[in-house]
């Protein structure tokens, strides 16, 4: 099936854009003047508990945007129709609403919302009072979420989750998105958290469209995550997209269009630095001295390049600017039995480099239908079909060879091997019919339900839910491509499958006795994925113009391989809560799973925890401290399990292997490299928590703080073995390790009047994570770079002091160096320099100290803004760019930020240029590269409009916004003034900066 869409040119579409939001803002503004005679309304709006005047409340016409602010006084005016309602509120009341009809003066008291916490929170398999929650639960709502215009959700809230780690894979149009909760806890199994859409599993959330959530829930603690059991231990994301409501049906409109470049990326030498340093190369092996040695160390076609100046940038051939764009139709309808939540969805992005893009199509609905008093049913459904092509990237060859020649001859065809050298053009797979990789996606993912409520407090649930994928990528790659660098042309096709299902039967029963309030949880879940693949390849395409198809055709090399996988997992949980005065609450759950890819005997587990929350706000001693508005003390502790290894990974395998007896072909097998293990079973993590929930001033500054500690015991870690045992690894239950630390998460209202309202957000997150032991008890395996006492990826090198400088002479002889030669810290003063003795564990590893994040919005009238900053701070990289330096400067280029020795310029940043040792062969090479990543950036500045709208405009809201993504980055080290740190050492992909422009438009 093709599909079709409008799309704006780069060259043009921001013209367009602005010529019709300028259109649609004058027509607004014409048919608010057209509007009905409404009625001057004024008023005062009082405190029921100061016994005063409320200043700063608001007064909003409901179902509109009209709204405005009470005064110092608490006085408002506002013009409204007779059979308009208004709505009364203010930060830590309770909101009112009132019909005009005949009246123009009212008055109004607002009685307190002492504690602000009846928002309710969803949790595992059920919802609960914030109140009355006993976890470290975070939650987000669907505006937060729409403020960075993004793909995926989870990219919008980057920073904003105290203790969650979100940073993107690279800037490709189909990157993921890599998340943490509270670090890294496994050695050998997944660290990704578990994600549930609507009440169905998933691994990642990459088709879910923003504009359909309604809240996500970051459950973080074992209390919160126990009653997931079997993937609890890495931390759970629930996401409750919106549904159907009764009522005037109403519909959103929500469409943007931006523009996307390069947001930090190294350069490399151009055509005279690179001259420069080939010629400080050979003149450091005495065969350069002059320009008239140039003959000796350039040949024809690069003296030639050089005579005349010709130079290629490679970096600004290949990278433009990309565009993005989103149209989003939402439609809220529903009766008093059916309430149907419907929405459709185009996203596209075209990236940075050609043969990069993405087209995203979305269709959801939710139903929800009551049949009586005690029946209900619904279903949420969505399909995702994304069409994808896939770049190889280019950079990393066009950031290394030579940069001297043209692109083109004299006749202007293409130069595929640029100089005549052996290195193929880093623009040879843009050319007609060399290269194409493209993909289609399909998922569905959908759950049913059935709701019985047969008398008071019971309620029965079972939900049955699928999440279904089909893949499809094509390659091929001609014999000029990059990949195939002059060999046979090559066509592969891959296709794979997956059906997973998830079965859950709930029983939730509430009671209330007297002072004492239980609410139980009794479930059974059952999950199954089966998956399925195939790969066929040939070489040698007669026509170019199959690509991927007909492989039958293919006359080299045709090879097909398939495979299968299944497994499942049963489990069965419960769970008490309890609560004594709605002041004493606890929380017990225990949950049972079994896992098929575990060993048999240990496929079984158990995950209890406990969590007990005081809540010493509604004690009498506190009834008279009206500064503090909430205040409760939580403590938890619980066990969750990991059982992430790949189906069938505690089992031996065979694998064909190819055999000859004399002339004669015959099939051998061999096993895997990984050896079964009968034994292996559960990995489990013991978590114990203790959070501070604090509001003051009715709330208008709210804090939470968590403390945590995690101890993970019996690590399925992928064990090495020795090579004579004719296998590589093999997993066992062996090894511990651990992660402490604080998250901090502040929301305040700084300032609220008439037409001013100030609202700050800030997180901070510090996590330690360490290995405790191995296996052998203190012990390191440094072979897999891991030290006991370490976080879990380190950087394991020896310490480089500097380069040897002209009046260290006598020393570097010593270690057998010379001047411009890296210097390196004897550790154990022998005099010498040994692997065994002089490496170390450097200080500083890729996971920041802290991270965290400070949001600022200001609404002034109808205008709003906002800043948000984001830092990862204290993390070490080592990335790419640092490390491409060829000392002999003959194959290769290397990045500009290179300060290399030379007797006139005595750093101590990188050695002398060498035309007779490379890279590979010079002492302590890997050690140049390491840098300190910390960075700030101003992740997303918005600024937006919202038109006026009365009762008889077409709109009830319109909106119009500007808003910038990672517009600015600040690195502590100056060497990463052309690199985005969030990449963490990589350069494919360079990461990207968006200027959108977009509209909210709601009837």
């Amino acid at each position: 099936m093709k599909y079709s869409y409008i799309k704006i040119p780069p060259s043009s579409g921001g013209r367009l854009l602005k010529t019709a939001l300028f259109v649609i803002a004058c027509f607004m503004l014409i048919l608010s003047e057209l509007s009905a005679q409404n009625t001057t309304i004024t008023g005062t709006v009082k405190s029921s508990d100061l016994d005063d005047v409320l200043p700063g409340a608001t007064v909003l016409v409901k179902g509109t945007n009209i709204g405005t602010a009470t005064n110092i006084d608490g006085k408002f005016t506002i013009s409204a129709a007779a059979d308009a309602t208004l709505v009364f509120s203010s930060i830590g009341y309770i909101p009112q609403e009132v019909k005009v009809g005949n009246q123009t003066s009212i008055q109004i008291t607002l009685t307190p919302d002492i504690t602000n916490m009846e928002e309710v929170v969803v949790i595992g398999y059920g919802t609960v009072k914030k109140r009355d929650l006993t976890g470290a639960v975070t939650s987000v709502k669907s505006e937060e979420i729409r403020q960075v215009p993004a793909q995926n959700p989870l990219e919008s809230i980057q920073g904003k989750i105290a203790g969650v780690d979100i940073t993107r894979g690279n800037g490709s149009s189909s990157s993921g998105i890599n998340i943490r909760i509270r670090g890294n806890r496994s050695i050998g199994a997944s660290n990704n958290p578990l994600f549930i859409v609507d009440g169905v599993q998933t691994g990642s959330i990459d088709n879910i469209n923003p504009n359909d959530i309604e809240s996500m829930e970051f459950l973080k603690d074992a209390s919160s995550t126990a009653i997931y059991g079997w993937q609890g231990a890495n931390g759970i994301v629930i996401i409750t997209t919106k549904k159907g409501s009764s009522g005037k049906p109403s519909v959103t409109l929500n469409s943007y269009y931006g523009v996307s470049e390069v947001s930090r990326y190294p350069s490399v030498l151009n055509g005279d630095e690179y001259v420069a340093i080939k010629r400080e190369a050979n003149r450091t092996t005495g065969k350069w001295n002059s320009v008239a040695d140039d003959p000796l160390i350039f040949n024809t076609q690069e003296l030639a390049a050089i005579a005349n100046g010709d130079w290629i940038d490679y970096q600004s051939l290949l990278l433009s600017n990309g565009n993005q764009q989103n149209y989003n139709l939402g439609v809220n309808s529903g009766g008093d039995r059916t309430k149907v939540y419907t929405s459709l969805d185009f996203y596209g992005e075209n990236g940075i480099l050609k043969f990069d893009n993405v087209k995203r199509y979305t269709l959801r609905t939710n139903v929800d239908h009551t049949f009586n008093s005690w029946i209900k049913a619904g279903m949420q459904a969505q399909v995702a079909n994304r069409d994808e092509s896939y770049r190889r990237d280019p950079l990393n060859m066009a950031n290394k060879i030579i940069p001297l020649g043209t692109v083109y001859d004299e006749n202007g065809d293409f130069i595929v091997y640029p100089l005549g050298g052996s290195s193929i053009s880093p623009l040879a797979d843009e050319q007609p019919d060399i290269f194409s990789n493209k993909g289609k996606i399909t998922n569905v993912l959908a759950n049913v339900y059935l709701e019985l409520k047969p008398f008071e407090g019971f309620n029965f649930r079972t939900n049955f839910g699928t999440n279904i994928n089909n893949t499809r990528v094509g390659l091929f790659e001609a014999s000029n491509s990059i990949s195939r660098n002059g060999g046979t042309s090559r066509a592969q096709y891959t296709a794979s499958n997956s059906r997973f299902i998830n079965w859950d039967n709930v029983i939730n029963y509430q009671k209330e006795i007297k002072d004492h309030s239980f609410a139980i949880t009794a479930l059974s879940s059952f999950v199954q994925e089966e998956s399925d693949n195939v790969l066929a390849q040939g070489e040698n395409q007669l026509l170019p113009g199959q690509l991927f198809f007909g492989l039958g055709n293919a006359p080299d090399n045709i090879s097909i391989n398939s495979g299968f996988s299944k497994w499942n997992v049963l489990s069965f949980a419960a769970r008490l809560n309890y609560s004594y005065k709605g002041k004493y609450l606890i929380t017990l759950t225990d949950r049972a799973d079994g896992a098929s890819r575990l060993s048999k005997g240990n496929k079984w587990a158990y995950f209890p925890s406990a969590a007990f929350a005081w809540r010493v706000v509604d004690e009498n001693f506190m009834q008279n401290v009206a500064a503090v508005s909430e205040l409760k003390l939580r403590l938890s502790y619980g066990v969750a399990g990991n059982s992430g290894i790949k189906a069938y990974g505690t089992q031996s395998s065979l694998t064909r292997i190819p055999m000859a007896f004399g002339e004669s072909s015959f099939q051998g097998f061999t096993f895997s490299p990984l050896l079964g293990n009968p034994d292996a079973g559960w990995e489990l993590s013991e978590t114990t928590n203790f959070g501070i929930d604090l509001g003051l001033w009715r709330s208008r500054i709210n804090a939470t703080m968590d403390i945590y500690d995690t101890r993970t015991s019996d690590l399925l870690l992928p064990r090495g073995l020795p090579p004579t045992s004719g296998v590589q690894q093999v997993y066992q239950n062996i090894g511990k390790t651990k992660n402490q630390g604080v998250e901090i998460g502040i929301n305040s209202l700084n300032i609220e009047n008439e037409n001013l309202q100030w609202e700050t957000t800030l997180t901070f997150t510090r996590n330690r994570e360490e290995i405790v032991s191995l296996v052998t008890e203190g012990v390191d395996d440094i072979g897999n770079g891991w030290f006991v006492g370490q976080p879990i990826s380190v950087f394991y090198d020896y310490e480089k002091l500097g380069i040897w400088q002209t009046n260290e002479a006598d020393e570097a002889a010593v270690y057998g160096q010379v001047p411009g030669d890296i210097k390196v810290k004897d550790q154990n003063g022998d005099m010498k320099i040994d692997a065994v003795n002089d490496r170390r564990v450097l200080a500083g590893n890729n996971r920041p100290d802290w991270f965290g994040g400070l949001n600022n919005k200001v609404t002034y009238k109808r205008i709003d803004f906002s800043v948000y900053l984001f830092a990862r701070w204290g993390q070490t990289i080592d990335p790419d760019f640092l490390g491409r330096y060829d000392r002999q400067s003959n194959l290769s280029n290397s990045t500009k930020v290179i300060d290399y020795w030379t007797p006139e310029n005595p750093t101590n940043e990188y050695p002398r240029p060498n035309a007779g040792v490379s890279g590979s062969s010079t002492l302590y090479w890997s050690t140049i590269g390491y840098v300190d990543g910390s960075y700030l950036r101003v992740r997303n500045l918005s600024l937006g409009y919202t038109l006026p709208s009365t009762d008889k405009s077409i709109f009830s809201n319109m909106r119009i916004y500007f808003s910038g993504s990672n517009l600015f980055t600040f690195t502590k080290s100056k060497k990463l003034d052309e690199y985005d740190p969030e990449r963490g050492g990589g350069e494919s992909y360079p990461m990207l900066k968006n200027y959108v422009f977009g509209i909210n438009l709601g009837f």
